[in-house]
């Protein structure tokens, strides 16, 4: 496709430019689109205050990483499976399935009996939530118009941002007060709140619209289960490989060379079977559309930049800055409150000087805001980083959205879920891609400060990295003198993580500004498009 060219769909028709797919009541399908966002949300961040005392009744410290790294996994290697569902079987069906798999695996997570089996009952949770979520955003596309669009999105990102910060005050009181168990019961009445207003006031254009000349309509026999199951064990692979590497294990031993070599085997029988279908779960035309790639390629890369705020600000705020958890947490809290009000002013912004223009702005703010962050010297003001995730927030506000309203502005109705999901993938894979380099270059960092340490304190600085953040919540067992030099070396291995952030992120503005069109489908006038 050439800058300014308009989209063609597989049976040769245009898109219509910022025309939703059918009219909508718009009350009941927004409430059911925040009931939807708030089930993840409030799970993504209620479970987190409640780990110590799980584990005080479980034990199993060495297993507790699965308590996230397993529900990251499911939930990110089903998008693109549910994506595909939900293109041939539609939207509703495949929402009400996401939700009541959540629900089974709440009510599962609340009564189980040990570590193990509350690990992969947060696994069938993440089955759940990985319907959801990509529904809920290839609904949005559905439903609304370009001009809407960032309307919903902002009060999506305000739901995030809301759960971010009541989650965790919400499942502390819980833990505390009745019990841990109740922390995974706290969902269920939105999520059947959210179950009711689906079944009772969602649409489905996908399969109630009319029919697009030349395509079929597919069902549940025309599914390809083998290319869902080959994409599914080879995410599953890939991310546990990233997740655990380094962490459970190192990366040269034979645990990771073997998920490594398991996820190459998966993806050549994933070429394979999808070479065969009629109707590939990962169609090849997501991985040769110049729009889609380009967008999967930045959103990877900005899921790669995410991971460092919310996993290196936290251990940050308490290890340098002497903050408690809460507190501690605030800065990302920051971060998603101004992403979400960013979102909501992003339409004003693309409205007029265009989606790729607003997405380079944002992208390229988000890299300076990151490189300054990396190279300010030891800040020992909260406001410092917390005015630095504000503004990173508020850059981020103006990358996410306008990129994937553009990629979803270039397809037809019935790959809308598919697409979706290829870029939320992309994203979450980025998030643990993200995680794993950036923890491995914050951990040697570390090491190199730790072993450079002068004579005159060596006595009093840990010669284990597992050791640092420990020896700091006992600063009185410690010299002044070996304290200092721990928030130093600390300091500098954040520093080095943000500035490898910002290398990201600029590599994100190029790929934008060399690869991505002009104009996106969504913005070429109707009259025009007609004659490109």
């Amino acid at each position: 496709m050439t800058h300014g060219a308009q989209a063609t769909f597989t049976d040769g028709s245009s898109p219509a430019p910022g025309k939703p797919s059918a009219p909508a009541r718009r009350g009941p399908v927004s409430a059911t689109l925040v009931l939807g966002t708030a089930v993840g949300a409030l799970n993504s961040t209620v479970v987190s205050t409640a780990i110590p005392l799980i584990v005080a009744d479980f034990g199993g410290f060495s297993a507790l990483t699965w308590l996230f790294s397993g529900y990251l996994l499911t939930t990110t290697a089903t998008l693109p499976v549910y994506g595909k569902l939900s293109d041939n079987l539609g939207r509703r069906p495949v929402l009400i399935a996401g939700i009541v798999l959540f629900l089974t695996g709440s009510l599962l997570c609340a009564g189980a009996g040990d570590m193990t089996s509350l690990i992969a009952f947060r696994m069938v949770q993440g089955l759940g939530i990985a319907a959801v979520e990509g529904t809920v955003q290839t609904i949005i596309a559905d439903q609304y118009s370009l001009e809407d669009r960032p309307r919903i999105q902002a009060r999506l990102s305000t739901v995030w941002s809301v759960c971010a910060i009541c989650g965790p005050l919400l499942g502390g009181f819980l833990a505390t007060c009745v019990g841990w168990r109740w922390i995974f019961l706290v969902n269920a009445p939105v999520a059947v709140t959210a179950l009711w207003l689906v079944t009772r006031h969602l649409p489905d254009p996908a399969r109630t619209g009319p029919a697009v000349p030349g395509v079929r309509r597919r069902s549940a026999r025309d599914t390809d289960w083998g290319g869902a199951l080959a994409v599914f064990a080879c995410g599953a692979a890939l991310l546990t490989f990233l997740v655990q590497g380094g962490v459970t294990w190192p990366w040269l031993s034979f645990p990771s060379l073997a998920l490594l070599g398991a996820c190459l085997l998966f993806a050549v029988a994933l070429v394979v079977i999808e070479h065969r279908a009629d109707d590939p779960v990962m169609p090849g035309w997501v991985w040769r559309r110049r729009v889609i790639v380009v967008v999967n390629v930045a959103l990877g890369l900005v899921g790669l930049l995410i991971s460092v705020p919310v996993v290196f600000l936290p251990m940050y705020g308490q290890s340098v800055l002497g903050l408690g958890p809460v507190a501690a947490g605030l800065g990302v809290s920051a971060m998603l409150l101004a992403w979400s009000f960013s979102a909501h002013l992003a339409h004003h912004v693309h409205s007029r000087i265009g989606l790729r223009r607003t997405a380079l702005i944002g992208i390229g703010a988000a890299s300076l805001t990151l490189l300054a962050l990396g190279m300010l010297s030891s800040p020992d003001r909260v406001w410092c980083p917390t005015l630095a995730m504000l503004l990173l927030g508020g850059a981020l506000g103006l990358v996410h959205l306008p990129l994937v309203m553009g990629a979803q502005s270039s397809v037809a109705p019935f790959e809308r879920g598919t697409t979706t999901a290829s870029l939320l993938f992309c994203r979450k894979a980025g998030q643990c891609l993200g995680a794993a380099v950036f923890g491995a270059l914050a951990n040697n960092a570390l090491r190199t400060r730790l072993d450079q340490a002068p004579d005159s304190i060596t006595t009093g600085v840990p010669s284990e990295l597992d050791s640092v953040t420990k020896a700091l919540r006992d600063p009185a067992s410690l010299s002044p003198q070996s304290v200092h030099y721990l928030h130093q070396a600390i300091d500098g291995a954040v520093d080095q993580v943000y500035l490898g952030a910002s290398i990201a992120a600029a590599l994100g503005f190029l790929v934008v500004l060399c690869a991505a069109p002009r104009r996106f489908p969504a913005e070429i006038p109707a009259d025009e498009s007609r004659h490109a």
